[in-house]
C-alpha cells in the first residue's frame, strides 16, 4: 500500500477518503512512522469508537427493558405478543453479552446507565403505544442484574 504523499497531508485525506485514511494510519503505526500519523484525527476517532460502544450498550439495554416492561405489565397485549417480546429479550441479552465479552470494561457502565435507560425505555413505550402513564412503574421493578439474567424471564 502506498502511503500518502507529502503533497497530500493525512488530515486532508481524512476528509476526502476516510477508509483510505484508516488504512494508511494503520500502516504508519505498523511501521512505526509516528511522524506521519494524523494524531488529532486518530485520537478523535478512537474516542468516537468508545462513545459508539457505550451508545450501543445503552440502546440494547433500553430495548431489553422496554420488552421486559411490556411482558410484565401490558396484560391487554400479552396474549398476542408475549412470544415476540420474549424473543426480543433473549436477543438483546445475547447481544449485550457479546458486547461485554468483547469489551468487559463496558460492564462497569451498567450501574451508571441503568436508571436513565429504564426511564427512556418506560417513556418510549408509553409514547409509542399511547399507554396510560401509570401502566409501568416510575422506578425500576427490577435490578440491572435481573435484566441481564437469562433465567429472569417473567411469565
Amino acid at each position: 500500500m502506498q502511503i500518502h504523499s507529502q503533497s497530500q497531508p493525512a488530515s486532508s485525506l481524512y476528509e476526502q477518503d476516510f477508509y483510505l485514511w484508516l488504512q494508511q494510519m494503520a500502516q504508519l503505526l505498523k511501521i512505526r512512522n509516528f511522524e506521519e500519523v494524523d494524531w488529532d484525527n486518530l485520537i478523535e476517532e478512537i474516542e468516537s469508537m468508545g462513545r459508539s460502544e457505550k451508545r450501543e450498550l445503552k440502546s440494547r439495554l433500553i430495548v431489553l427493558i422496554e420488552h421486559l416492561l411490556k411482558l410484565i405489565y401490558w396484560e391487554a397485549e400479552k396474549g398476542n405478543n408475549a412470544h415476540g417480546w420474549r424473543s426480543t429479550i433473549i436477543e438483546q441479552r445475547n447481544q449485550i453479552e457479546l458486547a461485554l465479552e468483547d469489551s468487559p470494561s463496558l460492564g462497569s457502565l451498567l450501574p451508571e446507565i441503568f436508571l436513565d435507560c429504564y426511564k427512556k425505555a418506560r417513556q418510549g413505550a408509553l409514547r409509542k403505544y399511547q399507554l396510560s402513564h401509570d401502566l409501568f412503574p416510575e422506578e425500576p421493578p427490577f435490578q440491572v442484574e435481573d435484566v441481564l439474567n437469562p433465567n429472569y424471564l417473567p411469565e
